[in-house]
């Protein structure tokens, strides 16, 4: 289920606060931004598409207040119009009610009326929205070197619909060049330009490589990474997945605010891992991370990537230890692999028939499936020992699988 996405109109510092910190605190609810004016809300519904803006009523007299939800109300109809205030006399609920606000809502909030307010706003919601969202599909490693860029760029390529590939390596992101791509615009350029983007100008500020796969690059500048916060990588996020079917996020190994805010509006996240000690114990931990961020671990998805046959591990021990099925196996091939990232070429296009183009194809086939009938790897990699010449893996290093 998608995050309800708010706006608010206020100037009183505090109550916005409030309001944005009871958002922050539910997992339904998501704050994009707050106004100044009615100008500038008129402007952020049209272009965020919110599914609700709350108006705080900080007057004695609120007919401007009542016009604009009047106005707002006929001329914006899929997005729920709420009026809050301290002062929760029956004139001015009365009021917002026949302007045509859906809900009132008393400050300071009481938890119990807020999730009341966001059943309501969830309802008209999922009767009056026209356009379904894009989903969005975070690429996550929590150790460097498993291959995130290369699997990340392949499985946009393969994802077969309207798709966009986010480079969120905000440092020394390089995913266009998986694509063979040279950008000549980035993230930052549409965090600057943020309050006027429209389809034209977000098509005109990422990079195409084919029909359905376009590239959004990571800052060309590595200082202009701190120009970027979180609240514009949602806001940005919010739109392209307006515009887009599909948004495939190639995540840096951090969990630093930017890449949990992605992770936030992810509808699924692929954490990718390499069968050595060091990646199982990266996966723990990120999971265990994901566990206290309260995802639920419908959307999050186990991935080994360079696979072989002559790993000598226990498949079903990995598993009780991360407490997460393992839903892909990309086979190790390297020399297919750096042929792919040396031309800028992606393999599941150029070598379709490549047992990894068509491990990469089954898992994107099981991503846009919404995660739910995943076709099973072969049985043989389940459960079974694989055996080698060389020291097997000691899974006892792992320590306990709780």
């Amino acid at each position: 289920m998608q995050s309800l996405t708010f706006i608010t109109l206020g100037r009183n510092s505090e109550s916005v606060r409030e309001i944005q910190d009871a958002l922050a605190s539910n997992s339904r609810g998501r704050f994009l931004t707050n106004c100044d004016d009615s100008v500038q809300l008129q402007a952020d519904i049209s272009r965020l598409r919110p599914s609700a803006a709350i108006i705080l009523l900080e007057t004695s007299n609120h007919e401007k207040e009542f016009a604009l939800i009047k106005q707002l109300a006929s001329a914006c109809p899929e997005t729920a119009i709420i009026t809050a205030a301290r002062d929760a006399s029956p004139s001015s609920i009365l009021g917002s009610m026949r302007s045509g606000a859906r809900e009132f809502l008393e400050l300071p909030i009481n938890p119990e009326e807020f999730e009341t307010v966001l059943d309501r706003v969830q309802e008209f919601s999922a009767q009056n929205t026209s356009k379904k969202s894009g989903r969005v599909v975070a690429v996550f490693s929590a150790k460097g070197g498993a291959g995130v860029s290369f699997f990340a760029a392949n499985l946009a390529a393969a994802m077969g619909v309207n798709t966009l590939l986010g480079d969120l390596n905000l440092q020394a992101g390089d995913a266009a060049s998986f694509l063979g791509l040279e950008a000549r615009y980035s993230l930052t350029d549409l965090v600057q330009n943020r309050e006027r983007l429209d389809d034209a100008l977000m098509t005109s500020l990422v990079t195409p490589h084919s029909a359905n796969l376009a590239v959004l690059a990571a800052p060309l500048e590595a200082h202009e990474a701190e120009e970027i916060k979180p609240q514009d990588v949602s806001e940005i996020l919010h739109l392209l997945r307006q515009k887009y079917e599909c948004i495939v996020l190639d995540l840096p190994h951090t969990f630093d605010p930017v890449t949990v805010a992605a992770l936030d509006l992810s509808d699924d996240i692929l954490v990718v891992l390499t069968l050595d000690i060091p990646g199982i114990r990266g996966a723990k931990r990120a999971l265990k991370v994901f566990d206290r961020l309260d995802y639920h671990r419908d959307k999050v998805h186990v991935v080994v990537n360079r696979w072989s046959k002559n790993i000598d591990v226990q498949l079903q021990k990995v598993e009780a230890h991360l407490g997460e099925q393992l839903i892909g196996f990309v086979p190790n091939d390297y020399r297919k692999v750096m042929d792919s990232i040396n031309l800028g070429l992606p393999l599941v296009q150029t070598d379709p028939s490549s047992k990894l183009t068509v491990e990469i194809k089954r898992i994107a086939a099981f991503v846009s499936d919404h995660g739910k009938t995943p076709s099973a790897p072969p049985k043989k990699k389940l459960g079974t020992i694989f055996s080698r010449q060389t020291a097997p893996l000691d899974l006892g290093l792992l320590g306990e699988s709780s």
